[in-house]
């Protein structure tokens, strides 16, 4: 009888007490510190995040993949890691917030939960602000909670100076016996990935990389014991990869590749990509061009209008908002966007993209105009107006999905639809979440659909199939009017 083959996956799990522990500052440094060594590394992020994930993608020089056991099922996220996973170098997966944060009052879907689901060993990140012994009992309590969560090591954040770092590393190792694998002093630039609202700043936003690099292998370079990291991230057991690789089969094979209503053909489909519109699992981008579609980059700022080629537009989420004026100077390309819905192209449109198609974004008291699409403004406050996972029930007519169909997925927006509820069509009701207006999400307009909610390919397989049936559809109906 064959056995299920195995794969060594090198793998560590970066966590931390709380959000803003240090987990994307360690998670980003080892990568740079690991590739100056010339080791592969590859970087996954737990939970549903665009930015973190965009930051381990810049240090890692490799597209980084979001882990997500709500939204994806613990069976297919422990599938995509074993399919995106490499065994000649090392696997960093950062956590998100507290290492036993997620879902519900006992962490189902916490960082702790995927680290066992991996078998990985965790790296705790604890961030030592005016704190010395008070920081094993944090380690300790975390050891207790789940002693199935193989913790390796801490690395210790924020140390103001040697005595800091040394009464820490001797509580720590000799009460929790867990050694002190980095000790990372404290950074006063503000260089080091400053943040704003919705998180960090993003890569693309970040006007010098460079001088960040640098600091980063400065501050971490000494800090970090990067052989000893090595070494544990090489104890991880093999994981098999027949059955995992199998059940990413069975989740996505019945629709990425295969048209649906007997559709066939290339079409082409548009995405916009700038500095502006940065929100995109690498997962979805793929998953189109799966289904058949050869992908066209555009940005909104730089392009005077879209390509006549299109036979649909894909538009993430992101940071209009603070774009705003140099997106609505660009009068030209919102003409062309709001033709094109006129004409009937599709187009998917998800947060941001939502606030591209709306009247206007009102963000710093000020109003700037916008495609003119949507019939109602958006408005920009200073706390999240939705924030989390999210689950709507197709219930209307809509170009993507099927009535009936079920769709998890999350929203971070503080953005909020200042007029038309009641009075705009939606195609979506709201089980889980805020969307647009009180219990629904999903506008459309003539053939483009716009909604707060961000979707991962893996997780709703039937929206890649959908994107690309409509665009068919599209291609289908303009090439036969061409011809006539």
């Amino acid at each position: 009888m064959n056995q299920p083959s195995s794969r060594p996956l090198p793998r560590l799990v970066i966590a931390g007490l709380s959000g803003d522990a240090g987990k994307t500052l360690v998670s980003v440094g080892l990568a740079l510190l690991l590739r100056d060594r010339g080791v592969p590394v590859r970087g996954f992020k737990k939970g549903p995040d665009y930015i973190d994930a965009a930051w381990l993608t810049w240090a890692t020089g490799e597209p980084a993949r979001n882990l997500d056991t709500w939204l994806m099922g613990p069976d297919l996220a422990r599938a995509a890691f074993v399919e995106q996973g490499i065994d000649d170098g090392v696997n960093l997966i950062e956590g998100n917030r507290g290492i036993f944060d997620g879902g519900d009052a006992k962490g189902t879907h916490s960082t702790a939960e995927l680290a066992k689901l991996l078998q990985a060993p965790v790296i705790l990140v604890v961030n030592a602000t005016k704190v010395t012994r008070t920081a094993v009992a944090c380690v300790l309590g975390c050891q207790a909670l789940d002693p199935d969560v193989r913790f390796a090591g801490v690395v210790l954040n924020q140390v103001s100076g040697p005595r800091h770092e040394q009464v820490l590393r001797e509580a720590i190792e000799s009460t929790c016996e867990l050694p002190v694998v980095g000790a990372v002093p404290r950074a006063e630039s503000q260089t080091l990935l400053p943040g704003r609202h919705l998180g960090l700043l993003t890569p693309e936003e970040h006007a010098v990389k460079d001088v960040l690099e640098a600091e980063l292998r400065g501050l971490l370079g000494q800090a970090i014991d990067v052989d000893r990291l090595v070494a544990i991230a090489q104890q991880a057991p093999r994981l098999e990869a027949h059955a995992f690789e199998a059940e990413l089969a069975r989740s996505v094979g019945r629709e990425l590749g295969r048209p649906r209503r007997g559709d066939s053909g290339p079409v082409t489909i548009g995405y916009l990509l700038d500095s502006a519109f940065t929100f995109y699992y690498p997962e979805n981008l793929e998953a189109l061009e799966a289904a058949g579609a050869t992908l066209v980059p555009i940005s909104a700022m730089a392009d005077s209008e879209l390509p006549r080629e299109l036979d649909a537009l894909y538009i993430g989420g992101g940071f209009p908002e603070t774009h705003a004026a140099a997106l609505t100077a660009n009068t030209g390309f919102l003409r062309s966007i709001r033709h094109a819905v006129g004409g009937g192209l599709p187009v998917y449109a998800e947060c941001g993209g939502l606030m591209l198609l709306s009247q206007a974004i009102w963000w710093q008291q000020r109003k700037y105009p916008m495609a003119g699409v949507l019939p109602f403004d958006v408005e920009m406050m200073t706390s999240p107006q939705g924030h989390g996972y999210t689950q709507l029930v197709v219930d209307g007519p809509n170009p993507f999905f099927e009535s009936g169909a079920s769709i998890r997925g999350h929203e971070f927006h503080y953005s909020h639809v200042l007029n038309g509820a009641g009075t705009v069509p939606t195609s979506c009701n709201v089980v889980r979440g805020t969307g647009c207006f009180p219990g629904r999400d999903g506008v459309v307009v003539n053939q483009a659909f716009a909604c707060y909610t961000h979707v991962h390919a893996l997780a709703t397989p039937e929206w890649a199939a959908g994107v690309v049936a409509a665009a068919r559809r599209y291609h289908a109906t303009t090439r036969r009017s061409d011809t006539q």
